[in-house]
């Protein structure tokens, strides 16, 4: 099962290539934004002035790798606290719903993100990163925001 997983994401890099990943913004900041599937939202914000508002702006479409790469930032870039989870779910994989099982729950002894309901929440983050990142950030759940304008309120708002 894990070959043809990695067969089809392989195909899907690609026929769909998504070469943005994340954009840099305010290296103050304290704040990030995760996108999940919405591209057109990631572009938009990479393009505005909440760029200077903002630590950085990322997609996030995997339960598994995406989330370990999330992580491993976090925690090699102290600065972040917060973490704003918008945009359009992930269409099976359920990244942003991961996202907060793993913040809420955290992994089991395998590595598998306790609560997820996605086809492959197993992670390669140790509980000890998993820990470290909990304690770091809160997320703020907007799952399913993609109006820039309320972004930029939130933010605003100091939430």
């Amino acid at each position: 099962m894990k070959t043809i997983d990695y067969v089809l994401g392989e195909v899907c890099k690609v026929i769909l290539p998504i070469p943005e990943e994340t954009f840099q913004g305010n290296k103050n900041s304290s704040i990030a934004i995760c996108t999940l599937s919405s591209i057109d939202l990631l572009k938009e914000i990479s393009n505005s002035n909440l760029l200077d508002k903002i630590g950085i702006v990322g997609r996030l479409l995997t339960e598994n790798k995406g989330i370990d790469s999330l992580i491993r930032y976090v925690n090699s870039n102290k600065n972040i606290k917060t973490i704003i989870l918008c945009g359009k779910e992930v269409w099976g994989h359920k990244a942003g719903d991961s996202l907060l099982k793993l913040y809420e729950y955290g992994i089991d002894s395998y590595g598998r993100i306790i609560n997820s309901s996605s086809p492959d929440p197993f992670v390669k983050v140790t509980s000890y990163e998993v820990s470290n990142f909990q304690n770091q950030v809160r997320i703020i759940d907007k799952i399913g925001e993609t109006k820039l304008s309320n972004i930029e309120e939130l933010i605003d708002s100091k939430f």
